[in-house]
């Protein structure tokens, strides 16, 4: 069994066969292909307004790259203290704005709110020009911890980034999966609600190593084509980028995906909260869970083959792990959870 990520599962067969359909004969390298050409108008009638779309081949290259457009040398990024661009991708971000830095706010359940990050968006006195000035605020939905922005928080999030004039950016690693928990649209939780531009994640939810940068303001694109050179994302057979990210959004393939992963979650997590001494420390609204074990717990698990990961132990002593099904997981694996533990 293997719950430690949802980046360890296997390519979705729909997108695998839409591939091999692909793959006969030759065509234009560098996004000059007919599927490239197609991005911006699928995504487009997708988002149900105006975008463009750059295919990139990580998660780290779509928030980094996608940040640079928006936050130059002298900026302040404002996220989440937990959050992935800032924590766990090496300063890729700084690296590519050239020095811009992030500045962390604390948040509950790995959310940030208009309120408490209102003040310190206003309390900065650039006046002197001696010092960073406020330029971008990025969130992560999925949140680090699992949870779900709920669509009224970005929309007081877009509110103030445009009343302070910050540039909005969403992290959409694991954006359908919150969409799948909330019941709502790409478009209300993403443009409609201010986000300016977004990094689409599809690798965690089915596609062989395709994401994208999204810009909902097409005139915040002027000159990526250049960045996305520079930072070797600008593949030559792009079409193969083009042709996952397209068939990912055909037939809600999607959201049946994120559907199906969410509801593996919700059963593990209907089987840890039985277990003796078992707590889970957030809110379970996707398909990211983070539990506390007792030894024997553990133990009973390692026994039967399942090794998690471990994330430490808490003040009360208990080692703590991240468990995240995907799209895969099967639900006899879900049940031999259940049984190691004696549920």
């Amino acid at each position: 069994m293997w719950l430690r990520s949802d980046n360890a599962a296997g390519v979705d067969p729909d997108i695998l066969d839409f591939l091999r359909a692909n793959n006969e004969g030759d065509a234009q390298p560098y996004g000059d292909d007919e599927l490239s050409k197609s991005l911006d108008a699928r995504f487009s009638a997708f988002f149900g307004a105006p975008v463009r779309v750059f295919p990139v081949a990580s998660g780290t290259a779509a928030n980094a790259l996608s940040l640079s457009a928006i936050a130059g040398p002298f900026d302040l990024i404002f996220c989440h203290q937990d959050a992935h661009a800032f924590m766990t991708e090496c300063g890729a971000t700084e690296f590519f704005t050239g020095g811009a830095r992030f500045h962390p706010v604390q948040g509950t359940d790995g959310r940030i709110d208009a309120k408490a990050i209102g003040p310190a968006v206003r309390g900065i006195d650039i006046s002197r020009g001696n010092s960073y000035r406020p330029g971008a605020l990025t969130v992560t939905q999925l949140t680090e911890a699992g949870t779900a922005y709920r669509l009224e928080a970005i929309q007081a999030l877009g509110a103030l980034a445009k009343e302070t004039g910050l540039r909005f950016h969403m992290d959409g690693a694991r954006l359908p999966n919150a969409l799948a928990f909330l019941g709502h649209t790409p478009d209300q939780m993403t443009w409609r609600a201010g986000v300016d531009v977004l990094s689409f994640g599809a690798t965690k939810n089915g596609t062989l190593s395709a994401d994208a940068v999204i810009f909902f303001d097409p005139a915040l694109a002027a000159g990526f084509k250049r960045r996305i050179k520079r930072a070797g994302h600008d593949l030559s057979k792009s079409r193969f980028l083009a042709a996952q990210l397209l068939r990912y959004i055909e037939e809600d393939l999607w959201l049946r995906n994120a559907r199906y992963a969410n509801a593996r979650a919700a059963e593990l997590a209907a089987i840890l909260q039985k277990v003796p001494g078992a707590k889970l420390l957030h809110p379970v609204e996707g398909n990211i869970l983070f539990t506390s074990l007792p030894d024997r717990a553990v133990a009973a698990l390692g026994k039967a083959g399942l090794r998690l990961r471990s994330k430490g132990r808490t003040p009360e002593g208990d080692e703590w792990f991240r468990i995240v099904p995907s799209y895969r997981t099967d639900p006899e694996e879900v049940r031999a959870f259940g049984a190691a533990l004696g549920m």
